[in-house]
């Protein structure tokens, strides 16, 4: 029992029941763009085309590095630099989103169309200061913690995004979105109430402040190794990537149904990915972030065997069940040493832009890394791309040396500036 309080203990913090909520109030905005918007568009009967290009609108996530370096220059006038931006953010998006109520896309798709860009452009923007604080609030062994605690409030949100399109059944679309506009409260009293993070003074122009973050970050770890780390970041989720991108279609030529994936990956599966990436958080803090990097690294690969072996297998539901729960716990844990890790590589003076580029790197194995998946799995098969999967995590492991030993301890940015 004191080794599961112990174990526990990291999360009972006033620190992370507010990113418990920041992250629900960071889910809200993009479910609303990703999920609830194309639904509703479908319902309206518009044109298929037209819900395609909506999925432009949400650009901002992927560009928000752009204007990041504002949020570290300027500070706003009450709640600090943190928080001050996220209440900001949180009550422009409770007033966006509300306006969403008043939009009909039978009457004209390019006002609601600028509603939901607007919506995206905010969402980022609370991102940017929900990441920020996140970095600077936490200390480095509590890191990982954070990483699943804010995980587990985005993951709460996206499922309300769905549970407000079931609401669209009995009640009118605006009420949906002036109920989804006044759960933006949550994040903003979290905002209001949260701990203040520890204060670094701004950098003191805005050139400075777009200039400065790449020049530290390389003077600080040293140009050779700042690349490697830069390389890691893109490769560490590779093989992940190549199964996200590919898993749907494989169990649907697998010969299971729509529903039977629908229902273990929307239930047991978004289960899994929070267990694991709060197990991660709370084993990160016991064991350091170098070791979990290598420990959860390792594991992350070794869950695409699961789908090797369903591969082989076929159609079985049971193996289906244990395949998407091993990948997503695993994937859990990869999440919470990856996004500790690239918290832990932010200086506070910089840790909105520093942040904001770093996790961009992300994107590149998920989104262009891995878009010829479909065709590197036409030519091998299915058993073989799985095996691929595996071995395009090595490289990214096989950098783990360079930067984290095992037995060294990993500091965090404003460690490494005292030193």
């Amino acid at each position: 029992m004191k080794a599961v309080r112990s174990f526990l203990q990291v999360f009972q913090s006033r620190k992370m029941a507010a990113l418990l909520f920041l992250g629900f109030s960071s889910g809200l905005p993009r479910g609303l763009i990703s999920q609830t918007l194309p639904s509703w568009l479908t319902v309206e009967k518009v044109d298929l085309e037209a819900i395609g290009y909506f999925g432009l609108v949400g650009s901002p996530y992927f560009l928000k590095f752009l204007w990041s370096p504002f949020l570290d220059r300027f500070v706003p006038p009450f709640l600090g630099r943190r928080r001050g931006w996220l209440a900001i953010t949180q009550v422009a998006l409770l007033i966006a989103i509300a306006i969403m109520s008043l939009q009909n896309p039978t009457q004209g798709l390019q006002l609601l169309a600028v509603n939901a860009l607007l919506i995206a452009f905010l969402g980022a923007t609370q991102d940017i200061a929900a990441d920020a604080y996140r970095t600077d609030v936490l200390d480095t062994l509590e890191m990982g913690a954070g990483a699943g605690v804010f995980v587990l409030g985005y993951q709460v949100a996206l499922s309300v995004a769905w549970v407000a399109f079931g609401l669209a059944d009995s009640l009118t679309w605006p009420t949906v979105y002036l109920f989804i506009s006044l759960l933006m409260l949550f994040g903003l009293f979290s905002a209001i109430f949260a701990p203040e993070p520890k204060t670094e003074s701004p950098p003191e122009s805005l050139d400075a402040a777009v200039v400065q973050p790449f020049l530290e970050f390389f003077s600080r770890k040293g140009q050779w190794k700042a690349l490697l780390i830069l390389v890691f970041i893109v490769l560490y989720k590779l093989g992940d990537a190549l199964v996200n991108n590919m898993s749907t279609p494989f169990l649907l030529q697998t010969g299971f149904s729509q529903g039977n994936i629908g229902d273990i990956q929307g239930g047991m599966g978004i289960l899994a990915k929070i267990v694991g990436t709060l197990s991660g958080g709370a084993l990160l803090s016991k064991i350091g972030i170098n070791r979990s990097l290598w420990v959860f690294g390792i594991l992350q690969a070794v869950s695409n065997l699961a789908y090797f072996v369903l591969a082989q297998v076929g159609k079985d539901y049971s193996a289906l069940v244990l395949t998407i729960n091993i990948e997503n716990f695993c994937a859990g844990l990869g999440t919470a040493a990856f996004v500790a890790f690239l918290m832990s590589l932010c200086n506070q003076q910089f840790s909105a832009t520093q942040y904001a580029l770093l996790s961009s790197l992300m994107t590149v194995s998920r989104d262009i890394l891995a878009a010829p998946a479909g065709k590197l799995a036409l030519i091998t098969g299915w058993p073989n791309f799985f095996l691929i999967s595996t071995i395009a995590a090595l490289p990214g492991l096989l950098l783990l040396p360079v930067f984290a030993p095992w037995n060294a301890v990993l500091e965090s940015a404003d460690s490494e500036d005292q030193n």
